[in-house]
């Protein structure tokens, strides 16, 4: 008989338990975003950034298109830490931290101008072929996340050319699945930022999604479900962002309040994935995101909207776990640091053929809780085994339920 442990509710009771989480999550945000942002800021990253890929009929040279998913999917899961920077300093931030935030916010606002101006050699490609479309919305979507430093932050003639870029990715017209968002998401941040936007893409999005519901939180990827993590890379994030945004529209076709009741029970779905050892199935496309796979919780723990399941210690201690897992990986990195093709370490035999070196940087999203300040609960807390911990080790918890 297994015998439910006296001891082993808690993973640790240390008070330096959360910093350490803390400062291995900003070590693995760094270290990712640096050879992004610091050839990007010099107008060096077309010239220094590899492009690797599966190079396959069909679906052109992802050298035009790689870059900006580089810098639009970093600045995704980047925003949040950095828009703390804007706000009332944390007693219990670490100085180190505060110094490389202000690094990195100088290197995001060289880059940025870097990549919208039309006469940089790293002006990037917002419009032409279909890809630019997905990138353009991640870092719309950053922008949201982020208004004071990565938009107000902005001289007035980059924050133009900013706006001039969302505005030109409108002349791609989206695949009918979840593509739909793309287009959607661009426009939230164009109502945002100007006031004014095309509500056509968002009302259509939001009608096709609630037609694809197919229940238990989770929704199909056009007509037919998939069985893959697009319900946290993209779905869900971008319908809580969207729905965010229009909040005060009575008449759009999905509103926040059953979008976010939808979200939280993927979140539980997601949280019990992870296993004792902090392994996930691998199942579906796009893998080499890696860590990205857990946008969803990551993004409403950064909300702090948590469904009742799951504590923010909890989901701390869970995703680093895996982020542990997969960066302990060799071969995760090139020689300069760029991310490799593969979930974990280098597989590039694993990818679809539209990965490429810049989609690799969808990994940032799984760290939005930095976003969170030092005091938060989150990361203040003692750690807490989560669901699959438990019930592996004979701890006894409640029954799961379908969302009905």
């Amino acid at each position: 008989m297994v015998q439910e442990p006296a001891e082993d509710h808690i993973i640790s009771t240390s008070s330096q338990e959360g910093k350490e989480d803390r400062r291995f999550w900003l070590q693995t945000l760094c270290f990712i975003a640096e050879p992004v942002l610091e050839a990007l800021s010099r107008g060096e990253l077309k010239e220094r950034m590899p492009v690797e890929c599966v190079r396959r009929p069909g679906y052109g040279d992802r050298k035009k298109v790689s870059h900006l998913e580089a810098f639009g999917r970093l600045m995704a899961g980047m925003a949040p830490w950095l828009e703390l920077g804007a706000l009332k300093a944390d007693p219990l931030e670490d100085p180190a931290e505060t110094l490389t935030r202000i690094r990195f916010t100088e290197l995001y606002q060289k880059a940025v101008t870097r990549a919208v101006d039309p006469h940089s050699p790293d002006f990037m490609n917002f419009c032409r072929y279909k890809q630019p479309l997905v990138d353009t919305a991640y870092l719309a979507q950053a922008l949201i996340r982020a208004p004071e430093i990565l938009y107000r932050s902005l001289p007035g003639e980059t924050q133009r050319q900013l706006i001039d870029a969302l505005r030109s990715s409108r002349r791609i017209i989206p695949w009918k699945n979840n593509w739909l968002l793309f287009s959607a998401m661009v426009e939230a941040a164009l109502f945002k930022y100007t006031g004014t936007c095309d509500m056509k893409p968002v009302k259509y999005a939001l009608k096709k999604l609630s037609q694809w519901y197919v229940g238990d939180g989770t929704y199909g990827d056009g007509s037919e479900f998939h069985w893959d993590y697009y319900n946290s890379f993209v779905i869900h994030p971008m319908l809580l962002d969207i729905t965010r945004v229009f909040k005060g529209n009575p008449l759009l076709p999905l509103q926040y309040q059953k979008v976010l009741r939808r979200a939280k029970r993927y979140c539980v779905v997601m949280e019990r994935l992870i296993s004792p050892e902090g392994t996930f199935p691998p199942i579906g496309r796009s893998l080499p995101y890696r860590f990205g796979a857990f946008h969803l919780p990551a993004q409403l723990a950064l909300g702090n909207e948590l469904p009742d399941e799951i504590s923010p210690p909890q989901l701390r201690s869970a995703l680093t776990a895996v982020i542990r897992r997969i960066m302990e990986a060799p071969e995760t990195f090139d020689e300069s640091g760029w991310l490799r093709v593969g979930f974990y370490g280098s597989g590039p035999e694993l990818a679809e053929p539209y990965l490429s070196t810049g989609s690799m940087y969808l990994c940032s999203v799984g760290l939005l809780p930095l976003g969170l300040g030092a005091s938060d609960p989150f990361w203040s807390l003692p750690g807490e085994p989560w669901t699959s911990k438990k019930l592996w080790s004979g701890r006894k918890i409640g029954r799961d339920k379908a969302l009905k």
